[in-house]
């Protein structure tokens, strides 16, 4: 491949071509041949026994070309990416394609955004709240309090369903006499006065005796997803059984059992640890961020959308992956949330957009800093990668960007000198894990919760999987 021009555009983005050799073109045509010809009928052959020739001259070389030049475009992106001298964010878009035959060159004209240029304000020196990770001894017996829940013996009981108590219900939601979505379950074991229904379902199950039916009348939460939010409803419930919650004793014997360890001294030990470990990482990261705010503010860069708009994908793409792995789809889970995917992504630009400059910020810190990588922590890094995608090592070598390996290490290694030279100001005692969260939305069945974080380096693959604007 030759890059022929090289014409600057507007703003941020640059025009090249770029010219695919006889050789070249001829290979990637050969290849796609070999991948198709059992899938093209000739008259006079078996499938798959055609000659290249033959079938060409019947269907013509176009047959063969389109595939061949798509097959071609990541080597294209790669060599663009190398031999262009420009520091490009993004994929492409691809403008134009001049193509003849296999005996001539064909060419492919693109435009590339750049990344902008940065300047960045004082990163050393700086200073941000910072809390203690101390554990008190109330978070511990939340913690085991929840441990004691979920090994509490329940026994049936002959009386009124009260609060605390588990009531086993059927139950149908109606909205003027007709039946909705996600509003009926069977059999459903619901703790009295946990929250986990709409506001005024529980309390109206107290009370409740077995075998009686009940229509429940209620109004949904304005806030609630957008279809059912202030809306009327009448739930139809059966009260089958009463089940009441009989805790372990909180003694040396509930700690062997619960734990590895055979006394409950040591068991709190073992929670305070884990707690404290959990606490530290909440704080140093909010830490970094409010470092990283004041270097954002402070900050100048132009920054391309498509930047931003690949960002936002990211996300996308990151929430889609962690909702599978609790079994949903992304759908239901927006919808579950009352948002649309297009209100997710909308809501998710701010923070993208903080996130692309932080990102060039420590870059330019790495840059000005003359941060080096050592040949040590990229091994390092794709080993503990490799793990996280349980991929074998050598594989994953050979699908990963290695400069996208250095520049996230880079990257990783300029925060830490930001947060090294910073200081620390009085804080707030509270955590960021002790403070207030928004609670999510209310269904008439109880939420489940997704987290996840991506690891620094990721197989070259998922780069591919993006589709190259045209």
């Amino acid at each position: 491949m030759n890059l022929i021009s090289s014409e600057k555009k507007e703003k941020n983005e640059t025009q090249l071509k770029i010219e695919i050799t006889p050789e070249e073109l001829e290979t990637a045509i050969n290849k796609t041949y070999l991948k198709n010809r059992k899938r093209i009928g000739v008259p006079g052959f078996r499938k798959g026994k055609a000659p290249r020739k033959i079938i060409e001259k019947m269907y013509g070389q176009a047959i063969f070309m389109s595939d061949a030049l798509e097959g071609l475009l990541p080597e294209v992106l790669e060599f663009v990416d190398k031999n262009s001298g420009l520091n490009i964010a993004g994929f492409p878009t691809i403008t134009d394609i001049d193509v003849k035959d296999s005996t001539e060159s064909a060419f492919i004209t693109l435009t590339v955004t750049q990344k902008p240029e940065v300047t960045v304000g004082k990163y050393k020196g700086l200073s941000a709240p910072k809390p203690s990770a101390e554990i008190s001894d109330s978070e511990i017996m939340r913690e085991i309090d929840a441990v004691r829940e979920r090994n509490a013996r329940m026994e049936s009981v002959s009386r009124p369903a009260a609060s605390g108590d588990i009531a086993v219900i059927d139950f149908e939601g109606f909205i003027d006499g007709t039946p909705f979505e996600g509003g009926k379950g069977e059999r459903y074991s619901l703790e009295l006065g946990s929250g986990s229904f709409i506001p005024g379902f529980e309390e109206k199950v107290e009370g409740m005796e077995i075998g009686e039916r009940r229509d429940i009348d209620l109004v949904f939460p304005e806030n609630y997803q957008k279809d059912l939010a202030g809306k009327a409803v009448v739930f139809k419930v059966a009260l089958s059984d009463v089940r009441e919650k009989h805790l372990p004793e909180l003694d040396d014997e509930f700690a062997k059992d619960v734990s590895e360890f055979d006394t409950l001294d040591e068991y709190k030990q073992s929670i305070r640890e884990k707690l404290e470990k959990t606490k530290q990482t909440d704080i140093d990261e909010t830490f970094e961020k409010l470092l990283m705010e004041q270097i954002v503010k402070s900050t100048q860069a132009e920054i391309p959308q498509v930047m931003i708009e690949e960002e936002i994908e990211k996300t996308a793409k990151t929430l889609s992956r962690n909702i599978s792995a609790y079994g949903m789809k992304t759908d239901d889970y927006l919808k579950m949330l009352g948002i649309t995917a297009d209100e997710f992504k909308e809501r998710m630009r701010e923070p993208s957009e903080f996130k692309v400059k932080s990102d060039l910020a420590l870059e330019k810190i790495a840059e000005l800093e003359g941060l080096k990588v050592s040949d040590d922590e990229i091994e390092e890094e794709y080993i503990k990668a490799a793990k996280a995608y349980n991929v074998e090592l050598d594989k994953f070598k050979e699908e990963v960007d290695n400069d996208a390996v250095v520049r996230e290490l880079k990257m990783r290694a300029a925060l830490k000198l930001v947060t090294d030279s910073a200081t620390v100001e009085q804080a707030d005692e509270k955590s960021p894990a002790d403070k207030a969260k928004p609670a999510s939305k209310k269904s008439p069945a109880k939420q489940g919760k997704t987290a996840n974080k991506d690891t620094a380096a990721k197989p070259a693959k998922e780069k591919k999987e993006e589709e190259t604007k045209k």
